[in-house]
């Protein structure tokens, strides 16, 4: 049974899984592995950290005689080249033939290597580790609910309420790290992800502490990273902007105090960002220019979106330009995310924002232009924050999102890691969600600033997380086609590595697996705006109780 002094020990024990686990990871195949002449991501971000160690700022995003675009041009915010000039300068003084101008294309080695791991575990320990870690703190710290009243599942006689919350706190992290999407692409295949996301997730929780200008910060940091950034940018405008619309207890005056300092505090950041871009017209419209790129088409490889599923039977590259196809994405991309943004601006409620910002990166993966199939980590990574609030549907969302991303894996030669992380994250759900994670966490209470109270709270009725799930998840056919499912997910992973697909349809597998996943994405997009709309009328009724 645990004691006091294992709910001590339970942090470090979970950073040291988390850790080892992306680390065994590692040691696998990355992204073209010895395949020339273009390899992969790998290489591109090693190419990066050349460019940007050798060459004047200037150059980083211009094709010159020093620097070919079509190699692996930077395409990326300036973050994430300043990130790369870091680590160049690193590369450059652990081994100078890692970023070597030129003579260092497709560099390997087993050194080189570790050095590139080294550095994504860094920014994930220093990063995206911390910034879950602070989010699940800030969510016990505002959850005033005595959780010792709703917890049923094990004994909790040795345990004090706030030992029980820091508990939960444990455990929530601990599955959000060993999230097995995110694991696999920036640990095998190999990317940054954890850094844009892990600013994301700490604006999250900033806006928790009703600290909204280090949330704008935040937030600003993670869309000039990465500009899937983006894909949750409409949440924090339509919900800072609606915190500034006069109310029965803000003036017009204080509003518009409000929206001018956050207005303020977002124009410097990007300025100090982006000011070395500044001094030159031309660079800065060419840095643009290269982060929406028009002539890479809708989208790339097979991706689990409408628009590649659609192509199979409508060719959409012979019947648009890519700018009319710009144009239609940005118009259904809109449509798809109008409905959680109007409502998120119109009622500014933290309780409702988390699934506001899943809403948000689902239309934006499912419906906008330049879409890559790694793009659902920034829809998978707020669900897995969302997971202990209701874990079955987004546990099966979570598995489904890395499930997406097989075709690429398995390009990688991750199918080993694939398998076994997914089982010791299937298992690691069930185990903590059995142990009391379910009964533990209460989202409405969890997400109300120190003070105010909820409708629970004043009816002092605790409300339990399967009290708010939606009656269908509860009957037994749901349970009948989640598992039924994830026995499909497995067919077709056995399909794609051991069945040979008909000579006329070399592709007929990753196809499938992306209607598939598509299909999946879809409803839980309708069904993630249901939880979030109707979210408020929810409450009212356990008001009236």
């Amino acid at each position: 049974m645990l004691e006091m002094n294992d709910v001590e020990g339970i942090p470090v024990l979970v950073l040291l899984v988390a850790v080892l686990v992306r680390w065994c990871v590692s040691l696998h195949p990355y992204s073209g592995q010895g395949r020339p002449p273009m390899f992969g991501d790998y290489e591109a971000q090693r190419h990066w950290m050349e460019v940007t160690r050798n060459l004047p700022l200037q150059d980083w995003y211009y094709n010159t005689s020093e620097n070919d675009l079509l190699y692996w041009g930077l395409d990326y915010p300036p973050l994430t080249a300043y990130h790369s000039l870091i680590c160049g300068h690193m590369a450059d003084y652990i081994n100078s033939e890692f970023v070597v101008l030129r003579s260092s294309r497709g560099y390997e080695s087993y050194g080189h290597k570790i050095f590139m791991r080294a550095t994504v575990l860094i920014a994930d320990l220093f990063i995206y580790m911390p910034a879950v870690w602070w989010y699940f703190c800030c969510r016990r710290q505002s959850n005033s609910l005595n959780t010792a009243k709703n917890v049923r599942n094990y004994n909790t006689s040795t345990f004090t309420a706030k030992e029980e919350k820091r508990l939960t706190t444990h455990m929530a992290t601990y599955l959000t790290l060993i999230y097995p999407g995110l694991i696999l692409i920036d640990h095998g295949h190999f990317q940054y992800n954890g850094i844009s996301l892990g600013a994301t997730v700490a604006a999250i929780a900033a806006l928790i502490q009703e600290r909204e200008l280090l949330a704008s910060v935040l937030f600003c940091l993670s869309i000039n990273y990465k500009q899937m950034g983006l894909y949750h940018a409409l949440p924090f405008f339509c919900y800072l902007l609606g915190n500034c619309l006069p109310k029965q207890n803000r003036s017009v005056v204080a509003g518009f105090i409000k929206l001018l300092s956050l207005g303020s505090i977002v124009i410097i950041t990007f300025f100090i960002i982006w000011f070395p871009f500044l001094k030159n017209v031309n660079l800065l419209l060419q840095v643009v220019h290269r982060l929406f790129p028009l002539a890479r088409g809708v989208f790339e490889d097979k991706v689990s979106n409408v628009w590649c599923c659609l192509n199979v039977i409508v060719k959409f590259k012979e019947i648009f330009t890519n700018l009319q196809m710009a144009k239609l994405c940005f118009v259904a991309t809109l449509l798809a995310v109008l409905p959680s943004s109007m409502d998120i601006l119109l009622r500014p409620r933290l309780d409702k924002f988390l699934l506001s910002v899943i809403n948000s990166s689902l239309a934006f993966f499912l419906f906008s232009f330049q879409v890559h199939e790694k793009s659902i980590l920034f829809a998978a990574i707020p669900v897995a924050l969302y997971l202990p609030v209701e874990p079955l549907p987004c546990f099966y969302f979570l598995i489904v999102s890395t499930f997406s991303m097989l075709p690429l894996l398995l390009k990688d030669g991750l199918l080993i890691p694939y398998i076994a992380l997914t089982v010791f994250y299937s298992i690691s759900v069930l185990l903590t969600v059995n142990f009391g994670l379910r009964d533990l966490v209460n989202y409405p209470i969890a997400f109300t600033p120190p003070g105010a109270k909820t409708n629970q709270q004043k009816s002092k009725k605790p409300v339990r997380i399967y009290a708010e799930i939606q009656p269908f998840l509860l009957r037994k056919h749901f349970l009948l086609i989640f598992f039924v499912s994830l026995a499909a997910c497995s067919v077709l992973t056995v399909c794609s590595v051991a069945v040979s697909p008909p000579s006329q349809y070399p592709d007929l597998f990753p196809l499938l697996i992306s209607f598939y996943s598509c299909a999946h994405f879809i409803v839980f997009f309708a069904y993630f705006n249901y939880r979030q709309i109707f979210f408020f009328s929810h409450s009212s009724k356990l008001k009236s109780k």
